[in-house]
Parts: structure tokens; sequence; C-alpha cells
């Protein structure tokens, strides 16, 4: 066992006795990084496995629309974005940094990737409960956290985390509400959230200053440029040395290269300050009445009402009005509810993007990621409207 491995738990147990596919996943992962070797990481075990040639790294992706990809990019532009880290956050020996999802989350394999690069210990915490996850990040006095907004919902349970002081939270957005019970969890802890794709890595973190909807400004080396603008809204490019090569696998009609700059079909603007406003993919965007709408918008405030329970908003053809929108909302039929997110949506973005109709599922289809699988609550929406469950206005 290399050095690295000796400071590494999977599921609080030392790697080197630790048993099954994951540790043994792990400790995979460990010696090719030592060797510089080409390894790709799957969505199912044996989740790591070793490819021809040397550095580079491939992911397994799939979007909310559940197209799956392969991300092939070389180990030194994570190495990149490790070194930026280090320096911004200070990681190193002192920290035992924490991770959730399984090595095919990307998220997780950054973490891993990013505290064995910094000397730190590593706590892979995939698999056990979440009650197990906060007794074993007390244990271990674990200081650094990198998880998704789901993830850290799920360990707070009237308990604090002390000595947590840092916390990278990708993957979606901390809602206000999940944002302020954390605040009190973590309570020495400092929140940076940031946004990116597989295929870009980092475009921008969040700081103390960033206002309430953005997701922060350009991380470091990273140049943001806005083009094809209307109503201040463009398609966002980026320039970076995080970018990816290219797929190995599958493709995106979205990922698009000029010379050094990349986009993959995001849409947003930049504010005076340089804060970075997401309004959505271009392949989700529809036109409603004449009207350009962004369905991530609504989600967007819609995730704000409901505490963390899952949400989405799905676009239906409409003949009269171009598209009709279904918004669906993880949970037992609540009317109270909908009629206060209805009037949230009319508040804050206008009656034009009230969704014409509300959905509500006791069990809401989520892909690998977390995300909403959009595909199947698109089904379920042609389903309803196929058995006549719109009440004839159409979703």
């Amino acid at each position: 066992m290399s050095a690295a491995a000796d400071k590494v738990f999977c599921a609080g147990v030392a790697l080197e006795a630790a048993t099954g596919d994951m540790a043994d996943a792990l400790r995979r992962l460990i010696d090719l990084r030592a060797r510089n070797a080409t390894f790709r990481v799957q969505n199912r075990a044996p989740w790591v496995v070793e490819q021809p040639g040397a550095d580079h790294i491939e992911c397994m992706t799939s979007g909310s629309a559940g197209h799956p990809k392969v991300i092939r990019r070389t180990l030194s532009s994570w190495r990149d974005g490790f070194d930026v880290n280090v320096g911004l956050f200070g990681l190193g020996a002192q920290d035992r940094v924490a991770v959730f999802g399984t090595l095919g989350h990307s998220l997780a394999l950054y973490g891993v990737m990013e505290g064995l690069h910094a000397g730190a210990g590593v706590e892979f915490l995939a698999g056990l409960r979440p009650d197990h996850q906060a007794a074993r990040l007390r244990a271990a006095r674990a200081s650094v956290l990198y998880a998704t907004p789901t993830q850290i919902r799920v360990l707070m349970d009237g308990e604090t985390f002390p000595d947590v002081r840092l916390i990278l939270c990708g993957g979606g957005a901390l809602d206000t509400d999940t944002l302020s019970r954390a605040r009190t969890a973590f309570p020495n802890a400092l929140f940076r959230e940031f946004y990116g794709a597989s295929e870009t890595s980092f475009i921008t973190m969040s700081d103390d200053a960033t206002p309430d909807g953005s997701v922060g400004r350009a991380y470091p080396g990273v140049e943001i440029d806005i083009r094809a603008q209307s109503d201040g809204v463009g398609e966002v490019w980026v320039k970076s040395p995080y970018l990816f090569e290219g797929y190995a696998e599958g493709e995106s009609a979205e990922t698009r290269r000029e010379g050094d700059f990349l986009t993959v079909g995001e849409l947003g603007r930049l504010d005076e300050a340089g804060y970075l406003w997401l309004a959505g993919r271009r392949s989700r965007m529809v036109t409603i009445a004449d009207r350009n709408v962004y369905p991530e918008e609504i989600e967007k405030v819609l995730a704000g009402g409901l505490s963390g329970r899952a949400c989405a908003v799905v676009a239906f053809a409409d003949r009269l009005r171009g598209h009709t929108l279904c918004a669906f909302i993880e949970g037992a039929e609540d009317e109270a509810l909908e009629r206060h997110l209805r009037q949230t949506v009319r508040d804050e973005l206008g009656r034009e993007m009230v969704p014409r109709r509300f959905r509500f599922l006791t069990s809401f289809p989520l892909l690998a990621t977390g995300k909403p699988d959009l595909r199947e609550l698109a089904r379920i929406g042609t389903s309803d409207q196929a058995m006549g469950k719109v009440e004839g206005q159409g979703i």
C-alpha cells in the first residue's frame, strides 16, 4: 500500500482492511494515479478500469435528458484546478476531506483526487446511511466536504459539525432554507458553491459578496464570454486550462468549440461586477406566446419554497401558444402548496411564467447524479395527456 492509501478510509474502515467493490476501486485508483496511467471511471463495478496510454481520465456522464457520454480529459487539466484550490483554501496534510457519492459521481471522484493531491486524509462515505455518515464525520474530525445540496440536507438532523472548515458544493444550487440550516449545522465552515460542467470543470465560484441567484464570478484562470445576446442573455463561452479534450463515446450538439473557447449550450449574462447569472440550457429554452422562456429560471423559484424537495419544469407542445409548462413536484398532492408556488412564480417572474399545471409525484424520477430525469418526466406528462388527465387545457 502506498503512503497515500494509508490516509484513506472507505465507509469508516482503513482502506488497507476495507473490502468490497468500492474499496477495490479506490485502491486501483490510487495505483493508477501514482503511475500516471490512463483510466476510465464507470457508473458500476468494477468502477475504475485501466485504459491504454498515459495522463488521461475518462468519466461517464448522463445529463438530465438521459443521453450517456464519456468525457475524456488530461489528468493535468484537473491537477491545475487542484493547485488553485490548494492555494485558495490552504488544503493540505492537516485536512481530512469527505465525499459522499460513488466514484461514478464526478464530484466525489474530484474530491478524492483533490484530497490525494493535497496530501490530505480522505473519508469515502458512499454506501453508509446518512446518520452513519454524520457519525463518521465527527469521529474522523473531517474538515473539508465535497457535497451536493441534497447530500448536505440529508446530513443535517439537529447535529452540528464544528470541525468542518470548508464545504465545496456542486451539482446544484443551495436554496436559501438549506443554506440557512447548514450555517447552523456547520458553524465554522466557509461555503463555496461552484458552477461548471463535466466538459469544463470549474467555470465560476461563489464568494461572500455573490448576490442571491448568481453562480459567482469566474474561477481563477477562466475567461467567460457571453455571445449572441438577446435582451442581455446570450450563450456562455469559456476559455480555461481545465477544459476537456473531447468525447470518448457519445456526443452533444450543444458542445461546440471556436478556437480556445468552448460552450456547452448554457445561456446567461454577466453583470457589471462580473457575476454570472444563468438562464438555462439552450436546448431547454422554449417559446410561449412569442416569449422566450427558460424552465430553469422557474425551477429556481419553485425550489426556494420546497425545502429541498425535488422539482422540475417540463415544456410540452401546444397548438395555440407554442408550448405550455408542467411543474413536477416531489410529494403528495397539496393544493395549498400549489397555490403558494403559483403566487411565488407570478410575483417573481410574471404571470406568463406560471406553469399551466402542477403534477405531484410521491416517487420522483431521478438520475444517478440526483438530478431530475427530464425524459421520464416528459413521458409521464405525455401519458397524462393521452389519458385525459389535463382537464382539456393541455399541459
